[in-house]
């Protein structure tokens, strides 16, 4: 059985020609000021995960929601656990940390906050959205409107929430995949992200293309290559190829760490088949393959 991280020639000439210099963009009119020139859209993207502990953030457009009393409590609530986040410094000497306990707030004023009953001065003028849970049920994505809930899981999110109404093909797989992404490197997360959202984009082209009855045949292989063609304009290198080596690695062992990413890429690539191909996507996908 072929491994995952294989590369045929056949499909490696067809990544190659996706990977041609697009197009440039210029002006040809004057712009007048604070006129909106382009709205680049999020293709994937992720909150990073000890960032999740300092700011609630709407899970597709990453706007802050809640208010300004509860982005403040939920950072004083896992302080108090001593959790801090990417801004909080996990480390520090004793005094430090014995500074920070005796100025904690009573925990009854940091659930005030977190639950709204307290306000704090001048915060009205700073209105956030209230957030919307995921429509799929899990406990992990919040939104700041319904057209935010509704872009993320029709781009990505239905396969890869955990909630009831998930549409992965396992949610116990989705979760040990999940729990490998968080132990290892949440890059796996995003890089989930990214064949998720292949996935259904070629489902719709697909669909569109059955419904059009169209008298030029197409292969599935062209239609999943379009699919991820959105995609393959972020590629640069193989990800265990260009990541920087740790200060902790000496250099004569670049090779043998180089491999162990390697490995744990494939690891976390088996678990997200099990999770999210369906026999279709597990026959002709080969995203793996992709360097996403």
């Amino acid at each position: 059985m072929a491994s995952l991280c294989d590369m045929n020639d056949n499909t490696a000439a067809e990544v190659a020609s996706l990977l041609a210099p697009l197009p440039s963009v210029y002006a040809n009119s004057e712009f007048q000021e604070d006129e909106l020139i382009l709205k680049d859209e999020i293709l994937v993207g992720i909150q990073h995960s000890s960032n999740k502990v300092d700011c609630l953030v709407c899970s597709f457009c990453f706007r802050f929601i809640g208010s300004i009393e509860k982005q403040i409590g939920r950072k004083l609530y896992f302080k108090n656990m001593g959790l801090s986040g990417c801004c909080g410094g996990g480390g520090g000497d004793s005094s430090e940390s014995s500074s920070s306990n005796h100025n904690s707030l009573p925990q009854g004023v940091v659930s005030s906050l977190m639950n709204g009953e307290m306000a704090l001065p001048h915060t009205d003028k700073f209105p956030l959205p209230s957030p919307l849970s995921c429509p799929g049920g899990c406990q992990e994505a919040f939104y700041c409107s319904g057209s935010c809930a509704e872009a993320d899981w029709e781009s990505s999110h239905s396969l890869l929430c955990t909630g009831e109404r998930s549409e992965s093909i396992s949610r116990e797989a989705l979760g040990e995949f999940i729990k490998h992404s968080n132990e290892t490197n949440d890059i796996f997360l995003l890089a989930a992200k990214a064949i998720a959202f292949t996935i259904l984009r070629y489902r719709e082209l697909k669909a569109e293309h059955v419904n059009k009855q169209a008298k030029q045949s197409v292969s599935k292989q062209s239609l999943l290559l379009e699919a991820w063609k959105p995609v393959s304009v972020g590629y640069k290198r193989r990800w265990w190829d260009c990541i920087a080596l740790p200060d902790d690695v000496d250099p004569s062992d670049e090779g043998a760490f180089r491999t162990q990413i390697k490995d744990l890429a494939c690891t976390s690539l088996e678990l997200m088949k099990t999770a999210i191909f369906d026999k279709e996507c597990e026959a002709r996908i080969h995203l793996h393959q992709f360097d996403v």
